[in-house]
């Protein structure tokens, strides 16, 4: 059965048998909670897209997409559509690389600067268009207009069971019933892994996703 919004937050009262107030009023914050849980634990190829862009000339700094949760790929794209992959590195080789920020030309190297930016080396010297894919924060089951959400459909125990652990530590609540919901959590979790390792055997580097352009 999948969740919807209204049904999870019924099922974490039913379960913890809470329904105090300041309790029920954070179930919000609560389900957030579990879904990052998830998204962070495993690589969901369902959430997995491009999005394109374009450097600006004499700027060694990209912004991430809005949803961004971290990277697969990023590439600069030619004027023959030619795919020029950059190689990720941490910001310090970029620093150390091209420690002035003057020395320019198509770049090589990325590294992620902050949550927000990537830094890029050397700086561009042109407005390249850039497309970068990248694993996404999905729309949370809280905030669907229709109701659901992906792991609201397809990952109904390990978002129940991520929720259950969440609202135990909310409650502060017993340690034994808390480690029972852990160890579910994590075999669902197991289950949702081996799933995404097939669908990854079989996937093609880039097939089936969707270029979004930067509005």
């Amino acid at each position: 059965m999948a969740w919807t919004f209204t049904t999870l937050k019924s099922a974490i009262q039913d379960y913890t048998e809470n329904t105090e107030t300041s309790f029920v009023s954070n179930l919000t914050n609560i389900i957030v909670q579990a879904e990052n849980r998830i998204i962070k634990a495993v690589e969901l190829p369902n959430f997995r897209k491009n999005q394109t862009g374009t450097f600006t000339s004499g700027n060694a700094y990209l912004a991430t997409p809005t949803d961004y949760l971290y990277p697969y790929s990023l590439a600069v794209i030619d004027g023959d559509s030619n795919y020029n992959y950059l190689m990720n590195k941490d910001v310090n080789f970029i620093r150390e690389s091209y420690p002035a920020s003057a020395t320019t030309g198509v770049p090589k190297y990325y590294a992620q600067f902050d949550d927000d930016t990537f830094l890029v080396g050397p700086t561009p010297d042109s407005g390249y268009t850039v497309e970068i894919h990248y694993f996404y924060i999905p729309e949370s089951i809280t905030a669907s207009s229709a109701g659901t959400s992906w792991l609201g459909t397809n990952a109904t125990e390990a978002l129940l069971y991520a929720s259950l652990c969440e609202a135990y530590m909310f409650m502060k609540g017993e340690v034994d019933i808390l480690s029972n919901y852990e160890k579910r959590f994590k075999d669902a979790l197991q289950f949702l892994t081996l799933e995404s390792d097939g669908y990854n055997r079989k996937d093609a580097y880039r097939s089936g996703q969707r270029r979004l352009d930067v509005s």
